[in-house]
């Protein structure tokens, strides 16, 4: 196969290259989710990452494989990042492309075997095979098709995998921010939308602890002596909740409630957990503030309560940058036959972090799936030869800002 002109990149010269790698696509779905790798199943997920390296490494890219602290006192898998640089530097405009995947799963020890990969019609089924194995796979083929048709008008290309994404990528996060800072562009390898819509926004989520201090008494003999805080927490669950409503796009829920633990003692400590998800940024910070001043004001006489923010995953925000990629995408799946639109959900991924650094990010450019994180979980293999050259000549395009 003769390889395409560089304008022909930006056109569906490159759908031949992907629909020959279909089969091979197929048996390499089959043998990575035959692989138990949820995150906290380490030698499995760098069962995926050698696997990974491999093939990174026969198409030119240098790769560095990191082991990362435990998480919560449990060992994760190792985070590998790959480069390989282009022949169009930056000073001649060339850019730096960076894709991101993830290796692990929700899935215990055990799940690959109890549902062994599958193929009905033409979905795959099997633990994994869309979030996010088979984009995963989708962006290693990728390049390899570029690879193959010579392609390399590029500053940089950068190619992240990551262990622990289903657990909010505690160990990969610095590794991410650390690639984000030296890209142009960032591409996000979970699986497209069940109607095929990319993903141009993701809700950024924060997370906070209460406590509430109020004062032990015996509740028989003498209530009056006691400060009740499971009551003064409860009245807090009633008014944080009650925030909802008060911003588009900001959802506050309190999700767990501990207090006491004896039914003859007047409460003297409770606990509150705290999720807010928006949009955007100022949206987590109208719902943080809210959240202080509940705080600030216990209802009960005698009982205190203090805050603190346990963690913070920015918003990937639909901006005019990511616009832009997007209306590229859009052109590039106009020319091989695909409607394309973009979806924001409210959840988060690694796209987040790299978003949340101002890097123009789109996510969901892996084959159409579904159902993720349940046992009914689908990939349609009738859309990867068609998802694969879309995810490459959007690669081609903006490597080169002369074509943009």
């Amino acid at each position: 196969m003769s390889a395409p002109s560089q304008e022909r990149l930006r056109t569906a010269a490159l759908l031949p290259y992907a629909e020959a790698r279909l089969g091979g696509y197929l048996t390499d779905l089959a043998e990575l989710v035959a692989v138990d790798s949820g995150s906290y199943s380490p030698d499995g997920v760098n069962r995926i990452a050698q696997w990974t390296q491999d093939r990174l490494v026969r198409i030119g890219f240098d790769v560095e494989r990191t082991a990362p602290a435990p998480v919560h006192g449990h060992r994760v898998g190792d985070v590998l990042i790959a480069r390989k640089p282009g022949s169009l530097p930056v000073a001649d405009g060339g850019r730096r492309v960076l894709l991101v995947a993830h290796m692990d799963t929700v899935f215990e020890d055990g799940t690959a075997a109890e549902r062994p990969f599958r193929i009905d019609g033409s979905l795959a089924r099997g633990p994994g095979v869309s979030d996010d194995k088979g984009g995963l796979l989708a962006g290693l083929t990728a390049l390899e098709v570029l690879h193959e048709a010579g392609a390399d008008r590029y500053a940089e290309l950068v190619f992240l995998a990551t262990p622990d994404e289903e657990i909010g990528s505690p160990a990969s996060r610095p590794t991410t921010e650390a690639a984000a800072r030296g890209a142009d562009f960032a591409l996000a390898l979970e699986c497209a939308r069940e109607n095929g819509d990319l993903v141009i926004a993701r809700k950024g989520v924060a997370d906070f602890l209460v406590t509430v201090t109020g004062r032990a008494a015996h509740a028989g003999i003498e209530p009056e002596r006691g400060a009740n805080a499971a009551l003064a927490a409860a009245h807090l669950v009633v008014a944080l909740q009650a925030l909802n409503g008060h911003w588009d796009d900001v959802t506050v829920n309190v999700g767990v409630v501990r207090a006491g633990t004896r039914a003859n003692i007047v409460c003297p400590e409770a606990e509150l957990r705290i999720e807010v998800r928006s949009a955007n940024a100022a949206g987590i910070g109208a719902a943080t503030a809210a959240i202080e001043t509940a705080v600030a004001r216990p209802a009960v006489p005698g009982t205190t309560a203090t805050v603190a923010q346990l963690d913070l995953c920015p918003p990937m925000e639909d901006t005019p940058a990511s616009r832009r990629i997007l209306e590229t995408a859009r052109k590039i799946a106009a020319s091989l036959g695909i409607p394309l639109g973009g979806a924001a959900t409210g959840g988060v991924g690694d796209a987040n972090f790299i978003s949340g650094l101002g890097v123009p990010t789109l996510d969901g450019l892996g084959p159409v799936g579904g159902a993720d994180h349940t046992p009914e979980e689908w990939l349609d293999t009738s859309t990867v030869p068609t998802r694969v050259a879309l995810l490459a000549s959007l690669i081609a395009d903006l490597g080169d800002s002369r074509t943009g």
